[in-house]
């Protein structure tokens, strides 16, 4: 029996991952691993999260630095983290891309050998450690990854508008559909598949008639990546004239249903203050960072909605890959206990809740970052069950507050009652 068959709710922890190591006039590199000092403290903060009771880390690969060459692969610093991982006795959810390609892969995410590329490294990062590691994610938020370097032109390789989408989106589907078929031959029965992408709302529209069409689009588009590697996406798909305009054929769209790959779980990440984007009358965005849109706190409802909408959609157990609020102790404290009882409700009701995960361990660094030349401190984000500070000689220290008593006493102190789980059907 896998981990998400035993009727429990798995307590997670994850780490703050994302490698964008490309840079421009104006940008810099970012690595959280490095502003947070993760290179050199792997041991200590996975042991923190053993500490406080974590069964399963999120944990994520920086690709580029273990494929620092085309056809040279370093895995030193990725034996030792995968090392502590085992002694430890944690289980890992590996990451294998939290955004950012080698510096080597021109074009990113646009270059035609991109699916090849990042499947090769799945799959050897599968037969290297897939005596411990199990359990992946083969693209983690996917179509943030599309929003972000294919229509907001925020990150490389800078395309922009419904074709740059459709361009990367579909690059990013096939990459993940080859990264799991390659893992699973390695791995055989073995393997887990965790796919997780944001749980992305969308309000404002009912008193906004000027913005339904472009909300609608959104609606969809938010499970466009999903649906196109289980195979959902056909001529009959709301975006299926979006997907064409960008180039993707009948052939392309043939190739994704006759290799369609499935979720184990369906993860969801979901952030009350910022999942739900408002659109307001006489007010046109962009979207993302360069133009954001205002964003509604939510709460528990939108984190209902959300779990609920991906179990019906893709027939899979759900798991709350990454949530949290950015603010006081108090705040974090909060979210906390009523998002783990919104959970709790939802498989009272029958929903195949099987996983809660704070994001992150400790505090990490804002991606705007990337855009400053401000030193990292001015972009901090109080977010983890660990502060992170900053000493006169740089060190980052990891200081414990109350959110890893409160996260230790739910992962094991009140481990709720196994209860009957339900996969719903596909809708």
């Amino acid at each position: 029996m896998k981990w998400f068959d035993d009727g429990e709710l798995h307590f997670a922890l994850g780490i703050e991952d994302t490698f964008v190591p490309q840079s421009r006039a104006g940008e810099r590199p970012i690595d959280e691993y490095e502003l947070t000092d993760h290179y050199a403290q792997v041991e200590t903060d996975l042991g923190l999260a053993k500490d406080v009771g974590a069964e399963l880390v999120r944990w994520g690969v920086p690709w580029y630095r273990v494929a620092p060459e085309a056809g040279r692969w370093d895995w030193s610093w990725v034996d030792r983290a995968m090392a502590s991982f085992e002694q430890l006795g944690l289980r890992p959810v590996i990451d294998l891309l939290h955004y950012g390609t080698p510096l080597w892969l021109d074009g990113q995410f646009a270059n035609p050998d991109y699916p090849q590329h990042v499947a090769e490294f799945g799959t050897r990062f599968a037969e290297r450690y897939g005596s411990f590691a199990v359990d992946y994610t083969p693209v983690n938020e996917p179509m943030i990854h599309a929003l972000f370097s294919g229509e907001y032109a925020y990150w490389p390789p800078y395309l922009s508008g419904p074709d740059g989408l459709a361009r990367i989106a579909t690059s990013l589907a096939k990459g993940f559909v080859l990264t799991q078929q390659g893992i699973a031959r390695a791995l055989g029965e073995r393997a887990t598949f965790v796919h997780v992408d944001a749980g992305m709302r969308y309000v404002g529209d009912v008193d906004a008639p000027e913005h339904r069409e472009t909300v609608e689009r959104l609606r969809h588009q938010s499970y466009l990546v999903e649906d196109l590697v289980t195979g959902g996406v056909g001529p009959g798909h709301p975006l299926a004239g979006q997907l064409a305009a960008g180039g993707v054929s009948d052939d392309d769209l043939a190739w994704f249903a006759a290799n369609a790959v499935q979720p184990d779980v369906m993860g969801v990440n979901y952030y009350p203050r910022h999942s739900t984007e408002v659109f307001e009358a006489g007010v046109h965005h962009g979207g993302g960072f360069a133009d954001s849109r205002p964003f509604f706190d939510a709460g528990t409802e939108g984190l209902a909605e959300v779990l609920t909408a991906y179990a019906a959609r893709y027939g899979a157990p759900v798991m709350l890959t990454e949530t949290c609020v950015t603010g006081t102790v108090a705040e974090r404290l909060e979210w906390m206990g009523d998002s783990v009882a919104s959970l709790q409700k939802l498989r009272r009701a029958g929903v195949p809740v099987v996983g809660y995960t704070w994001w992150p361990l400790f505090d990490m660094y804002e991606w705007t970052y990337r855009h400053s030349n401000g030193p990292r401190a001015d972009h901090l984000l109080t977010m983890g069950l660990f502060d992170l500070v900053e000493g006169a000689d740089g060190h980052l220290g990891r200081r414990r507050n109350p959110l890893a008593d409160r996260f230790r006493q739910l992962a094991t102190s009140t481990r709720h009652p196994s209860l009957p789980v339900s996969t719903p059907a596909p809708a």
